[in-house]
């Protein structure tokens, strides 16, 4: 995979970047996160919203990652974004996430990794090629969900991902004509409300959030970019446990 997210700097030689993220993660939109199966107006406080359910489903994925600074355990929504959470889990089976570094990490927005090489231009999916994103209304760049990286290019996700980590306020000016009410209301604990619409959420982090704020408050350097998010000391993934498949 060719992959690299671009924050707060456009990176002009670079091939990938996380688009929404030329803006910080405080800033206020009102983006529209758009379904992936219907186009039909509905009524958004009618949804089922996973993220916030503390409750682990059948239906849903729930896997360890252990990383040299602690373990994040995360729930995985196969029903609503099958392709990354099936590209995702394979991986972690065979090992592929294995003793890769979060290459990238800027604190108060969030945490990459998932590229091999350790450069963020690496990576590839379990198909040897990219995919789409699977965009949803029913996922959001919340603190603490877990979103596919891509390029500025039509299916172009493969192993990268990234972890929301910013901790502030981010409610402000979310119209509640594009975000459900609870949605709302959990963007006052943070995240990133610009990615929503263009970036595919497929899973929440329901425990080890302060493992992604110890790993998003490493020193950095500057990177071949002239961006400041490379980690001097970066942090490892050890391994990633499936804990439960959904049935």
């Amino acid at each position: 995979m060719h992959r690299k997210i671009i924050g707060f700097v456009l990176f002009v030689s670079c091939i990938f970047l996380l688009g929404a993220c030329a803006t910080n993660s405080n800033n206020k939109t009102k983006t529209t996160a758009t379904s992936t199966t219907t186009s039909k107006k509905i009524d958004l406080n009618s949804l089922e919203l996973p993220q916030l359910d503390a409750t682990i489903h059948e239906d849903e994925t729930v896997v360890q990652m252990n990383t040299t600074a602690g373990d994040i355990k995360i729930k995985l929504f196969p029903k609503i974004a099958p392709k990354a959470v099936e590209n995702f889990v394979t991986h972690a089976k065979e090992g592929y996430y294995n003793g890769v570094i979060f290459h990238r990490v800027i604190n108060d927005f969030m945490i990459q990794s998932g590229d091999p090489t350790g450069t963020g231009s690496g990576g590839e999916s379990i198909w040897g090629k990219g995919f789409a994103p699977e965009i949803s209304n029913q996922l959001y760049h919340i603190r603490g969900a877990l979103s596919m990286a891509s390029s500025s290019q039509a299916n172009s996700l493969g192993s990268q991902f990234f972890i929301v980590q910013n901790n502030k306020d981010v409610s402000d000016g979310l119209a509640i004509q594009y975000y459900p009410e609870k949605i709302i209301e959990a963007y006052k604990k943070g995240g990133s409300p610009s990615l929503d619409g263009n970036y595919a959420v497929f899973g929440q982090v329901i425990d080890g959030m302060s493992v992604v704020d110890k790993i998003a408050s490493e020193k950095v350097t500057t990177n071949d970019a002239g961006e400041d998010s490379k980690p001097v000391n970066p942090v490892k993934i050890t391994g990633i446990t499936i804990l439960q498949e959904a049935k």
